[in-house]
């Protein structure tokens, strides 16, 4: 397995290669993150694909742009990839076409063949993509023995409107699917949080999938509010300060889950992933130093059975992290490049929302907020 990072910034490119770099020509797959605006310029996009002639070539917009110990934005970050002994399918579906999220992954998950299927990486809209019920399709579509990683695309702080595309311009609503086969491709997985909860655990007494309307019923949003004193007029970011932790039946962990809009008619607030009703729920609030060491606790996972350091690793961390974390927003990902040394490729992006099995229950995907997720690879 080779790989290469490209950046672009304007017409601007800048290259990091290793020992074994990417060949432009013979590589099977790029992976385009990159800011909404610099995903709609079409020359910028043609000239990317016209670089990679035999490669797949997915795009996903980001609320940051991770390349190697850098976090950026108002860029597109290139990963190149050539595998030796791994082939490559892709599939794509848009949600308009399908009742809900979770019948959406199922038919993607079909498009991909079955026979030698190793891993999938998904890369879905942020905005009108339901994570719980995507995850919950993609592990009905897929076999107990398929990792599935990847995340749901950004806009910033915008929570507007998000970009995915395959092999063309990126729109919205596309979930994609990269398809990775072959015995001789080695991937794990890692995803960490360093959020604390704190004050009493509550009930949810009142949701509809993901949104939520009470909890230890009185209003979700009132309650909200008071947490966050003088933060409440700059709804719905702010939420992003405290986000919930929800336990369910369905984990033995508990999940993170993050607003996303709120609705002051309704009294309701929509998150990325469901909120169930019976659900626990603990309000959880940031640690500086904690959210980092989750960072490189999530890369200590991904070699819990591996012995050799990865070619790449593939890093989705959420926004609501780098809104905390501010200008200390790298020293996540220093973290990681910490715990791998320089050897190993990093870049990736910062999501409305993480995909990756807990590690407590690996036989099918998760779908988390405010995490570092990362996934990492290597052939033998």
């Amino acid at each position: 397995m080779k790989c290469s990072l490209k950046i672009y910034r304007g017409s601007d490119v800048e290259v990091i290669t290793g020992d074994a770099p990417a060949n432009d020509h013979e590589s099977q797959l790029v992976i385009c993150m990159g800011s909404k605006t610099n995903l709609a310029n079409k020359p910028l996009l043609d000239t990317i694909r016209q670089t990679f002639p035999k490669a797949h070539t997915a795009f996903c917009s980001t609320s940051g742009e991770i390349y190697n110990n850098e976090v950026l934005d108002d860029t597109i970050v290139a990963t190149v990839l050539e595998f030796e002994h791994t082939t490559i399918r892709t599939a794509m579906v848009n949600i308009s076409s399908f009742d809900t999220s979770k019948a959406a992954a199922i038919a993607l998950a079909k498009l991909l063949p079955a026979d030698g299927l190793r891993y999938v990486m998904v890369f879905s809209d942020g905005g009108k993509v339901n994570g719980s019920e995507l995850v919950k399709g993609l592990n009905e579509g897929t076999a107990a023995d398929v990792l599935v990683t990847g995340g749901l695309a950004g806009d910033g702080t915008a929570f507007q409107s998000t970009l995915v595309g395959l092999d063309n311009y990126p729109e919205e609503g596309n979930i994609l699917a990269v398809g990775f086969y072959g015995d001789r491709l080695v991937v794990s997985h890692g995803s960490m949080g360093g959020w604390e909860s704190f004050g009493p655990e509550r009930i949810v007494t009142k949701s509809n999938g993901n949104k939520l309307y009470e909890i230890d019923g009185k209003s979700a949003l009132s309650l909200y509010k008071t947490y966050l004193g003088e933060e409440a007029k700059n709804l719905p970011a702010s939420a992003l300060l405290f986000p919930l932790s929800i336990l369910t039946p369905e984990y033995e962990k508990p999940v993170v889950r993050t607003i996303l809009s709120i609705s002051e008619e309704e009294g309701s607030m929509t998150f990325a992933g469901d909120v169930p009703a019976g659900a626990k729920a603990r309000f959880m609030k940031a640690n500086f130093d904690k959210l980092t060491s989750a960072a490189y606790d999530a890369a200590s996972q991904t070699m819990r059975d591996q012995s050799a350091k990865p070619v790449w690793a593939l890093l989705v961390s959420c926004v609501g992290r780098k809104i905390i974390l501010g200008p200390r927003t790298e020293e996540e990902v220093e973290a990681v490049r910490e715990f791998y040394g320089p050897s190993t490729f990093l870049s990736g992006f910062y999501s409305y929302g993480e995909i990756s099995p807990l590690i407590e229950d690996p036989s099918g995907c998760a779908f988390h907020n405010q995490t570092m997720t990362i996934t990492s690879f290597h052939e033998l």
